[in-house]
């Protein structure tokens, strides 16, 4: 099920904001996750920021490889966050991740 299209609006908004020179087949798989039924009660910025993170985690990082290796969930997290902070950096987002942040 998509968003309604207001909602759809201001994922759109909020994910230009975030990410100006993300590549567009990234801009769509994050916009179609914010967009998803379990993130609907979450703010727009908010889904897409946890989209985003959850997708450059899992297609852009090492992450799934730290998984398969038997790292838990919380310390491949923290071994990716540089990594992550790469692509975000090379789309020019407005927000990097820290290691403090919570549940990302």
């Amino acid at each position: 099920m998509t968003a309604p299209t207001g909602r759809r609006r201001a994922i759109a908004k909020a994910l230009t904001a975030l990410l100006p020179l993300a590549p567009y087949a990234d801009m769509e798989k994050i916009r179609a996750d914010a967009g998803s039924v379990h993130m609907k009660t979450l703010p727009p910025t908010i889904a897409v920021w946890l989209a985003t993170i959850a997708h450059i985690r899992h297609m852009h990082t090492d992450y799934e490889k730290l998984l398969a290796e038997g790292y838990d969930r919380d310390s491949a997290r923290f071994f990716v966050i540089e990594q992550t902070n790469m692509v975000l950096t090379r789309w020019r987002a407005t927000r990097l991740l820290d290691a403090d942040d919570e549940d990302e």
